[in-house]
């Protein structure tokens, strides 16, 4: 049943070509909505002891002539991967539910990215993971170079770039493997002994290209940029499922096919991840734009991803998948307050005119959402970014003791760039003005006709008055902050089903 995940979204898409304008946003409610009552139909159903092996659920001839075969399986791994996948997808359309730009070409390119990513994680054929992780470029590029902003042009083409050049060094990388083992079955090229040699040059050739949409450091640059130029549901997606398209590859495909070479080169990702973390966090606390501190967030954060799975025993791995899960709704959220709540009805991004606005009395629930955003970013006791962020930890102090003193360092950055963003942006003090010595060119920082709201205790004190947040919104807000907030207090849920799945990887030492 969890296959129909894949063919819902595309018929969607499919869908939103030939029907009215005014469907379209219905229309792709009701594909992500079913996406993801069938992940969690499929968690709800399927046996933890079943989630341990990656298993087949479909597998017909697709190219016999060459081996190829449209096989999908799915353990806790993918299982837990596509979950997520839906609950971004349908928060992503639910915070776009005003676009009046396009909308059905705009809905058409946001599902092929979701379905796309509903293919990696269900894969196990090495060629099809591989077709539908290409699958999401050029959506990806549409949706920024259409409906982003700031320097849209030069964001989609920098990430179109980047996502080429990881896709030409996995290319390589399958060829190796298809060659040698003649074979593109996941289950069987698991099984497969490749030799030293072809795994000490195969493994970073084929891990490095899944990485660069992880951004692993240095070549983690596409993503703040991408991220700043997307649309609101684009940085959603980005964050949210993209990045974890190549964390995912990198586990299921590089580390697991050639187990010898991620022994020879975990300790390098291990030093990229702890750089990754603290340089990125480092860069976000000098920023000024909200969405380019959120934006290096998530590589700071990916490090996370990339040093449990360095660590290659269980819990790191597994704290890793878990991390994957939890950055994905808190990143989704924190750019959804970023970019829709606040973008959208203030018109700036830039923390200093932000603090004069007091957007905590204005948008009250958007600055509740950032907060609890905030919160769980931070990685506070009761959220989803502790328990993924306490599991990696504990699994690399078993591996690499000193990266666990440095990204200790990272965490403090992350902390003062968090708190720092959030004070500013709702929390500043703000200056005391009067509404007639507001110049025309201060309107930008409001709405289209802004006013001011002054009180009878201090007349001096200017309110924008802002659009309200609508209900959409706050569904899609309260459908994340559920997410992290459910998996913080209960990762159990999740771990029983990522743990079994980790220990059949044969990579672990």
């Amino acid at each position: 049943m969890i296959a129909w995940t894949i063919y819902i979204t595309f018929t969607g898409a499919v869908l939103l070509l030939f029907t009215p304008r005014a469907f379209a946003r219905w229309i792709a409610l009701a594909t992500t909505a079913a996406g993801l009552v069938t992940s969690v139909i499929a968690l709800l159903q399927i046996s933890i002891v079943d989630l341990a092996t990656f298993k087949t659920i479909v597998c017909v001839p697709w190219v016999p002539m060459l081996g190829m075969n449209y096989h999908l399986a799915i353990d806790g791994i993918s299982l837990t991967m596509v979950l997520v996948t839906g609950l971004v997808a349908i928060a992503s359309v639910l915070f776009s539910w005003d676009v009046d730009h396009r909308p059905n070409e705009f809905f058409f390119w946001l599902l092929l990215v979701v379905g796309g990513s509903y293919g990696v994680f269900l894969s196990a054929d090495l060629f099809l993971l591989f077709v539908f992780y290409e699958l999401v470029i050029a959506p990806k590029y549409f949706l920024i170079a259409i409906w982003g902003s700031t320097n849209k042009e030069y964001g989609a083409m920098k990430l179109t770039l980047y996502s080429f050049f990881g896709g030409a060094l996995v290319f390589i990388g399958i060829i190796a493997a298809y060659v040698t083992a003649g074979s593109l079955d996941l289950q069987q090229l698991a099984q497969f002994q490749f030799t030293p040699q072809l795994q000490f040059w195969g493994f970073p050739v084929l891990f490095l290209g899944f990485a660069v949409l992880a951004g692993i450091w240095p070549l983690h640059t596409w993503a703040p940029t991408g991220h700043v130029a997307a649309p609101t549901a684009g940085s959603m997606l980005l964050a949210g499922i993209v990045m974890k398209l190549g964390a995912y590859a990198g586990l299921r495909v590089a580390m697991n096919l050639f187990p010898q070479g991620f022994q020879m080169w975990s300790k390098w990702i291990a030093v990229l991840a702890v750089i990754g973390i603290v340089y990125a966090a480092a860069v976000a606390l000098r920023q000024r734009d909200l969405k380019f501190i959120i934006g290096y967030s998530s590589v700071s954060h990916m490090g996370f991803v990339l040093l449990g799975l360095a660590t290659a025993n269980v819990l790191g791995v597994s704290g890793a998948v878990l991390q994957m899960f939890s950055h994905s709704v808190i990143g989704a959220l924190l750019f959804a307050v970023a970019g829709r709540m606040v973008y959208r009805r203030t018109h700036t991004r830039d923390l200093d005119a932000l603090s004069e606005m007091g957007l905590n009395q204005a948008l009250p629930f958007a600055a509740f959402s950032f907060v609890i955003a905030s919160a769980a970013s931070m990685g506070i006791p009761g959220f989803s970014g502790f328990a993924a962020e306490i599991t990696i930890l504990i699994g690399a102090w078993k591996t690499y003791p000193v990266a666990v003193w440095i990204t200790g360092t990272g965490m403090v950055l992350v902390a003062a760039f968090t708190l720092r963003a959030l004070k500013q942006s709702f929390f500043g003090e703000r200056s005391a003005l009067d509404g007639s010595t507001a110049s025309p060119g201060d309107a930008k920082f409001y709405s289209a006709s802004p006013t001011f709201v002054t009180s009878s205790a201090d007349r001096s004190i200017h309110q924008p008055d802002l659009a309200p947040i609508t209900l959409a919104e706050k569904s899609g807000a309260c459908l994340l902050m559920f997410a992290t907030l459910a998996v913080g207090l209960y990762p159990k849920l999740l771990l029983d089903r990522i743990l079994p799945a980790v220990e059949t990887m044969r990579f672990l030492k």
